[in-house]
C-alpha cells in the first residue's frame, strides 16, 4: 500500500514543508479583470498586493476544477500510489469540497479520501503536515483519517481584518448584517464556526484591542485543555506585526511552540491586506507520533 497527500494552495505551506513531506499542492485561481492566475505559479504575493491596491476592479477567485483534480490523481496513480488523502479548504466558504466528494466516489484509479479542513491557511496546513508526517512514518488512511479528525476537532482560530469590505463583497461572512453601517469604525474579531463558515465574535475599535481580546480568550481556553498545543501567527502582508505577535506569544507562553505563516492571494482576495490572526490546535507533530499504529 502506497499513500500520499494532496492539499491546495490556501494552506500556504512553505516550499520546504512541501518537499519534506512529499505533498501535492493544487493551485487555486485568482482573477483580475477576467485574467486568470494560478496562485504561487502565475502570481506571487507581492504582485498580488500591489495590483489589489492599484487596480480599480478588485479580484475574485475560482475554485479548482474536477478536471484539474482528476489530472493530479491520474499522475499519482501512474506513479504507483494506491490511496490519496486530499485535504482542502473549508466547505463552509466554497463548494469545492462537496464537488470533490461526489467526484471521488466514482474515481477508480486510486482510492481518494477527501477531508474537509473546515478552515483555511495554517489550520489547513497543520492537517496536511500531520498527514504527510504520518505517511512518511509508514501510516495509511485507516490511521491518518482518525488523526485528522482529532486535529480538526481541536483547531481554533481568531483573525481580524483591516477592511471588512472585502469579506462582505465576496460573501464569505455568514452574519454580515451585524456590521452594516459600521465598516469604517470597527475591527471585527472573526473565527470559523463548526460548519466551517466565517462568523464574527465581536467588534473592537482597533486591531490592538481585537488582538488583546483574542489573547484573553486564548488564555482562558488554554487553561481547559489537556493536550499539547501549537500556535501559528498568520498575516496578510504584515510581517512586522506578525513578528510582534510571535514575540508576545513566546514571552507569555514560553512552553508553546509558535510559528509564522503568511496569507497569499486567494485568501487575501476575501480578507484584504493587513489581516492578522492566530491558529491554535493539538501539536500536530506530537499527535502524529501518538497516532501511529502499534
Amino acid at each position: 500500500m502506497k499513500t500520499t497527500v494532496v492539499t491546495d494552495s490556501a494552506a500556504y505551506l512553505s516550499p520546504e514543508q512541501i518537499e519534506q513531506f512529499n505533498l501535492t499542492v493544487m493551485p487555486i485561481t485568482v482573477i483580475f479583470d477576467q485574467q486568470a492566475f494560478l496562485e504561487n505559479i502565475d502570481i506571487d504575493s507581492p504582485t498580488f498586493f500591489e495590483r489589489m491596491r492599484t487596480e480599480s476592479n478588485l479580484p475574485t477567485t475560482a475554485q479548482i476544477t474536477m478536471a484539474q483534480m482528476e489530472a493530479a490523481y491520474d499522475q499519482l496513480a501512474a506513479a504507483g500510489y494506491d490511496e490519496v488523502i486530499s485535504i482542502h479548504l473549508s466547505s463552509g466558504i466554497t463548494s469545492f469540497f462537496d464537488n470533490l466528494s461526489v467526484f471521488a466516489r466514482d474515481y477508480d484509479k486510486l482510492k481518494v479520501y477527501p477531508f474537509d479542513s473546515k478552515i483555511a491557511s495554517a489550520g489547513e496546513a497543520n492537517m496536511a503536515l500531520l498527514a504527510g508526517k504520518m505517511v512518511q512514518d509508514g501510516a495509511h488512511a485507516d490511521s491518518i483519517m482518525p488523526a485528522l479528525e482529532k486535529l480538526r476537532n481541536t483547531t481554533s482560530v481568531y483573525f481580524m481584518v483591516d477592511d471588512l469590505g472585502h469579506l462582505l463583497r465576496t460573501g464569505r461572512i455568514s452574519n454580515s448584517s451585524a456590521f452594516v453601517g459600521n465598516l469604517l469604525r470597527i475591527k471585527p474579531l472573526l473565527t470559523f464556526n463548526e460548519r466551517g463558515q466565517i462568523v464574527a465574535l465581536g467588534k473592537e475599535r482597533t486591531m490592538k484591542k481585537a488582538f488583546q481580546r483574542a489573547l484573553n480568550d486564548f488564555t482562558a481556553d488554554l487553561a481547559k485543555l489537556n493536550y499539547p498545543v501549537r500556535v501559528t501567527i498568520i498575516d496578510a502582508n504584515a510581517p512586522e506585526t506578525n513578528q510582534k505577535w510571535v514575540k508576545t506569544f513566546k514571552d507569555d507562553f514560553p512552553d508553546i511552540p509558535v510559528s509564522s505563516s503568511h496569507l497569499g492571494p486567494v485568501i487575501s482576495v476575501h480578507t484584504g491586506e493587513k489581516t492578522m490572526g492566530f491558529v491554535w490546535a493539538y501539536d500536530w507533530q506530537k499527535l502524529a507520533a501518538e497516532s501511529m499504529p502499534s
